[in-house]
């Protein structure tokens, strides 16, 4: 019996300043993959770090083969570190497989094992998510991503359960790149995609060192860029929510003039208001309903940033810091 060669892994992980916590997290990977038929590269993705990389990684590595740098020109934020270390990778670093993970320790090595396990004994190749099946957070937060969750599954008709932890077939990349929507949020782009994909419970882990870079304002901002993949979807339900808002009002002015016309119910001045303040409505809702229609149009029509195509633009250089190929 032939034995099939081991899984060519990438794992991509964005940095900000974060070194210690991305070199421990290294070692972990490689000593838990060091049972699995696998070899790995890393490709870390320096998302404008003010402290640039110096030393500490370790050279007695078991399953991983090389660590490469990609610093990047000014800091994007980890949706568009990740989009741009994709299309790097798609474009030089050929591969059966990609992961994408954190680097500060949320997404654990545990976690890796979960997914490639998951991969690797799959009946075809296809996405795997880790779906977030324990949060440690404050309940400040947690309450606020519910809300957040009920807010996007309303607009997009989609369920938040999954963030960038994730395992993918290096020909998925040949789609995702393509794609405009992954330089706002990868995780939704491959939803938006239409590309197969399965989820598996991953609890989440905690830092390493140090504390979390991302504020209230950062975590909004990161919502709304998962949603504004969904553009068109969104406007097309916000469009068809500000009609319903305009026949509503619309029947109720009629309601006004007819309990004002056949009955006495109606207090002296009482449906001039009422008419006046339900027609102003009316206004409202299709003037909202005209600016959604032009917005969807628009959107479609706009091709922005093509990752495969404009990376390079923010690509400083390229640092391999370890290599036994």
């Amino acid at each position: 019996m032939i034995e099939s060669p081991p899984l060519r892994l990438v794992v991509v992980m964005p940095v900000r300043d974060d070194w210690p916590s991305a070199l421990e997290l290294i070692r972990r990977v490689d000593e838990l993959v060091s049972t699995r038929s696998c070899v790995v590269r890393i490709c870390l993705i320096d998302d404008g770090s003010v402290e640039r990389y110096e030393s500490g990684l370790q050279t007695d590595f078991l399953k991983v083969r090389a660590v490469r740098i990609l610093r990047l020109r000014r800091n994007l934020g980890h949706q568009r570190a990740i989009a741009i270390g994709l299309a790097y990778i798609q474009s030089t670093m050929a591969c059966d497989a990609v992961l994408v993970m954190d680097s500060d320790g949320e997404d654990t090595a545990e976690g890796v094992g979960a997914l490639l396990d998951a991969y690797l004994t799959g009946n075809r190749p296809q996405a795997i998510f880790a779906e977030r099946a324990r949060r440690s957070e404050s309940l400040f937060f947690r309450f606020f991503y519910a809300l957040y969750r009920g807010t996007h599954r309303a607009l997009t008709g989609i369920r938040v359960r999954v963030g960038n932890f994730s395992i993918l077939p290096f020909e998925y990349l040949n789609t995702l790149v393509a794609m405009s929507e992954l330089w706002n949020h990868y995780a939704a782009a491959v939803f938006r995609s239409r590309l197969p994909f399965s989820m598996i419970p991953i609890a989440r882990g905690k830092r390493i060192t140090g504390a979390s870079k991302m504020d209230f304002v950062s975590l909004v901002a990161h919502g709304l860029s998962a949603i504004s993949v969904f553009g068109d979807v969104v406007g097309v339900r916000l469009l068809i929510a500000s009609l319903l808002g305009f026949a509503l009002a619309g029947i109720g002015i009629v309601l006004v003039v007819a309990i004002r016309v056949f009955t006495n119910w109606a207090i002296p001045g009482w449906a001039t208001y009422a008419t006046g303040v339900l027609a102003i409505i009316m206004i409202q809702f299709i003037t909202i309903a005209a600016s959604f229609t032009f917005f969807v149009l628009s959107s479609r029509m706009n091709l922005g940033f093509v990752p495969l195509r404009d990376y390079s633009l923010f690509v400083d250089h390229v640092l391999d810091i370890y290599s036994h190929e």
